[in-house]
């Protein structure tokens, strides 16, 4: 049994509470609420609802080139770099990022997978070492899906993944679909697909907020590579509105992978709480995956990160929740226990 004491960020709605977690074998057996000499923050460890892992091998090579120079399927760049690496090059590189989210507090990421079941397979073996477990969407045809945990679409306008979606409900496994990112020309096919998450929606108009409430589907926003690429910004409100927001951080050739800097980007550029910004980095994420973690509450596995509230960043804070969102860096992370 482990106990973990401080201010912690308690349920739903991260109630700031002082006392400690009682952990045993894995999942949180209770909250105490208790008087503490401890000035750790214990809150629900980062779920990172969309990454491109597989670009940790042309980090910063896409600077300055348009959405589809950089990224965009069959051609760009992205493609190019991962054609030319060799596994055992991909394999290190995107356990190194593992890592790194693992150092920064994120326990599990929602990966978008290139590279059919050979990509796949490489980010298991990428991952198998380290503390961080990704939910992996795959690509290519259904037979991907005998190794990833749901399918990661590109586009609607990239192609015809009908098959690809009847596979996933026939497995009972998600289907996810990137929408709305250069324009909003794929966001009616995607939802006709009727997915299981949406990424991006980026130029989502209010036709299509209402068909994503209509069909509860959640969303994932990735508003820092959305900057970077000059597509635009997301109504991140509006769809805060309509549906459950997750988010992430999307290409690692792009940003770190950092939900540190994703969250206080997006609770200083949009109308949204810091309680809303900490729930779309953690709670939501995990249940647009069916994930058993992103809340502290009894019988919940305890996947939990502790930051040191006295370090010298969060020294004074008068918010506990607004100092994780707003202020806090992976040099305050005390420990990620998984």
């Amino acid at each position: 049994m482990e106990t973990l004491s401080g201010t912690v960020l308690v349920g739903r709605s991260f109630e700031p509470t002082r006392g400690r977690v009682v952990v045993d074998d894995g999942r949180i057996k209770r909250i105490e609420k208790d008087e503490t000499a401890s000035t750790d923050i214990v809150l629900p460890a980062f779920v990172n609802a969309h990454t491109h892992l597989g670009d940790s091998v042309a980090k910063e090579a896409a600077v300055g080139r348009s959405l589809d120079e950089a990224v965009a399927p069959p051609d760009s760049l992205k493609h190019r770099r991962l054609a030319a690496a060799d596994r055992p090059d991909l394999v290190s590189a995107m356990r190194r990022t593992l890592r790194f989210m693992r150092r920064t507090g994120t326990v599990s990421c929602l990966d978008f997978r290139e590279s059919g079941a050979a990509g796949a397979r490489a980010l298991r073996e990428a991952a198998a070492p380290v503390s961080v477990d990704p939910f992996v969407f795959g690509s290519g045809d259904q037979s991907v899906l005998d190794v990833a945990d749901g399918y990661g679409a590109s586009g609607a306008n990239d192609g015809d993944f009908t098959e690809q979606r009847v596979a996933c409900r026939k497995r009972d496994v998600p289907f996810a679909i990137h929408a709305g990112e250069p324009d909003p020309t794929d966001i009616h096919p995607a939802l006709d697909l009727e997915p299981d998450l949406l990424v991006h929606m980026v130029h989502a108009e209010r036709e299509h907020l209402q068909r994503v409430a209509e069909q509860s589907v959640p969303v994932a926003v990735c508003p820092r590579a959305n900057t970077v690429l000059d597509v635009g910004a997301p109504p991140v409100r509006e769809l805060l509105d309509h549906t459950t927001v997750a988010l992430g951080t999307d290409n690692v050739m792009l940003n770190p992978p950092s939900m540190f800097r994703e969250m206080a980007y997006t609770a200083k550029q949009f109308d949204v709480t810091a309680r809303e910004v900490l729930r779309m980095a953690t709670t939501a994420g995990a249940e647009c995956a069916g994930l058993d973690c992103g809340v502290i509450a009894p019988g919940r596995r305890a996947a939990l990160l502790v930051l040191d509230g006295d370090s010298e960043n969060l020294a004074g804070t008068a918010d506990p929740v607004r100092a994780v969102v707003r202020r806090a860096t992976g040099l305050d992370v005390k420990g990620v226990f998984f």
